[in-house]
């Protein structure tokens, strides 16, 4: 399950066997972060081989393709939308796909005795032009224009797989032009080499037997981007009854180019099959392929190779904001573990110093500084681990204002270090909750480094820290305020993001987007009230929770 929309865009939960609740509350095994969607909004479990989703009386319905549903087992490439968030489901993976489609299909090799097709009618792209309406006999097939417009809303789909949106253009194509089989093959851009990629059959076919498809055909398309109608067995004295392609049944065949704006991206092929015994029927009695048909074929073609090309761009786009992203983290990452590096070479340097005067103060002084960097460093590490991975709080009874004194007593020496008068008020007779110490610890410790690092300097710096469970919402609160100097609106947009840092070389940019983070995972968030002169106050609050759900899907950004 993919979130294509929303505040966890880009995250996937891959499905268990076991029923999985989905919602906004904190123990959902598949969490949303949205208002609009309920706590337990829904569930979903695996009956057999199907995911079956099911709405819990929702507030706002849980709809799937844009239609309410009360159950539902999901398809592959099916839009899952809670409230504003959108989720795409995917049952199969592209590997699946390709292996699918090859063994489904047996390219014939160059010259094979087997293939004997010849070409009646070949047409280029721009003789082609746009395809009139099909003739149809029994009003079967739908209208041409009908079919590219459904073709074309299908292939803009921008959360649809390339294998997805090629499937169903490939289904489309097929009820389109009345074939029995058809196969999109790809050509690979480093290679050059073609082969299937998804493959169709509206009519079952001997088990085991695999779709034979002409390469001397494919390479004259792919030669000449021309589309090509052709005939086979049936009409062909050459064949005789013992060759493969006559008893395979096939009749004819359209093969059309993929072109795209800058290159061929392969081909469409598509045939009509007759049991063997049928082949020898006068030809009036059966029907074939028509030269309008291959027109709205060749259009196809132009359609989905459209489709590809935009899918391999966007591929790419991705792969190079993926690279710029890893180049940027590693050079702003280089940068502070340098700054760290400086500060315990210094530190080194004032040890040294004492070792060889046998002046132990100046030992102090240095192994004071060293020991300071390594907190930087162990700090810097925590918070990279922390943001890299996504996972559920390890829940269990704590009392708040014991994992908050201990922050409180952590960074009080920091405190006084930098002149500032570290303040803590805890509520009276908190209850005992369920939350993630150790996570809430780190949320909390990264808010109050932040905030003393803010106010130092300052005439009369103030950090103040302050719990409460609100009697209303029952939402637990932790909050740390500052008295100076506060946040600048422009920079107030942009805290929260990973690298964003207010503090020049002192700041690593990932503590805020940690402790976000964090408090997310535990279904709440973080408010911050901020005005020059006045100061700052960071509030992280999230439910209260009864009981403790300790496993879950594992999720991936």
């Amino acid at each position: 399950m993919l979130v294509v929309q929303g505040v966890e865009q880009g995250t996937r939960f891959e499905l268990g066997d076991r029923q999985l609740a989905v919602g906004r509350d904190a123990r959902s095994d598949i969490r949303i972060h949205d208002d609009e969607v309920s706590r337990n909004h829904a569930t979903l479990q695996k009956v057999k081989d199907d995911f079956v989703l099911t709405d819990r009386n929702s507030s706002n319905g849980t709809l799937v393709n844009g239609v309410a549903i009360r159950s539902h087992v999901l398809a592959d490439g099916d839009q899952i939308q809670l409230g504003s968030t959108l989720l795409l489901f995917s049952g199969a993976s592209r590997e699946r796909w390709q292996e699918s489609a090859a063994d489904r299909v047996q390219l014939l090799r160059r010259h094979d005795p087997a293939d004997r097709s010849s070409i009646v009618t070949h047409l280029g792209q721009e003789t082609a032009g746009t395809p009139a309406p099909i003739a149809t006999e029994g009003g079967d097939s739908p209208n041409s224009l009908s079919v590219l417009y459904r073709i074309a809303e299908e292939v803009a789909r921008p959360s649809s797989s390339l294998e997805q949106s090629l499937q169903r253009t490939l289904d489309l194509t097929m009820s389109a032009v009345l074939a029995d089989r058809g196969c999109v093959l790809l050509t690979d851009p480093q290679s050059g080499e073609i082969s299937p990629h998804v493959t169709s059959q509206r009519v079952a076919g001997t088990p085991g037997v695999r779709m034979p498809i002409s390469r001397t055909i494919i390479d004259y398309v792919l030669k000449t981007c021309q589309g090509v109608r052709t005939s086979d067995a049936q009409h062909d004295s050459r064949f005789d009854r013992t060759d493969s392609i006559f008893q395979a049944g096939i009749r004819e065949a359209m093969c059309v180019p993929m072109q795209g704006r800058h290159q061929l991206m392969g081909v469409i092929y598509v045939d009509i099959t007759t049991p063997a015994e049928s082949l020898l029927m006068p030809r009036e009695k059966t029907a074939g392929f028509r030269e309008d048909q291959l027109r709205l074929l060749i259009a196809i073609g132009r359609q989905t190779a459209l489709a590809v090309e935009n899918h391999r761009f966007q591929h790419a786009f991705v792969k190079a904001e993926r690279m710029a992203a890893m180049g940027q983290t590693i050079a702003t990452l280089s940068h502070h573990i340098k700054n760290i590096l400086q500060g315990v070479r210094g530190g080194s340097y004032l040890i040294d110093m004492g070792l060889n005067d046998h002046n132990e103060e100046l030992v102090r002084k240095g192994w004071h500084v060293v020991e300071k960097n390594q907190g930087r460093i162990y700090n810097l590490v925590m918070d990279m681990l922390t943001f890299s991975k996504e996972r559920k709080p390890a829940y269990q009874q704590a009392q708040l204002n014991e994992t908050v004194h201990d922050v409180f007593e952590l960074m009080q020496a920091r405190a006084s270090e930098c002149s500032v008068e570290l303040c803590f008020h805890p509520a009276s007779q908190l209850p005992l909750c369920t939350f993630d110490p150790e996570g809430i610890h780190r949320a909390v410790l990264n808010i109050v480094t932040n905030a003393i690092d803010a106010v130092e300097g300052a005439d009369r710096a103030t950090v103040t820290i302050e719990t409460g469970l609100h009697p209303t919402t029952e939402m637990f609160w932790v909050s740390v305020s500052d008295k100076v100097p506060g946040i600048v609106d422009d920079q107030l947009q942009r805290i929260f993001n990973v690298f964003e840092s207010t503090k020049g070389a002192r700041g690593t940019g990932l503590g805020l987007a940690v402790s976000q983070k964090i408090i997310r995972e535990h279904g709440g968030d973080i408010r911050v009230e901020s005005k020059l002169g006045d100061g700052s106050r960071f509030t992280l609050s999230w439910p209260r929770l009864d009981d403790v759900i300790s496993s879950g899907p594992k999720t991936m950004t």
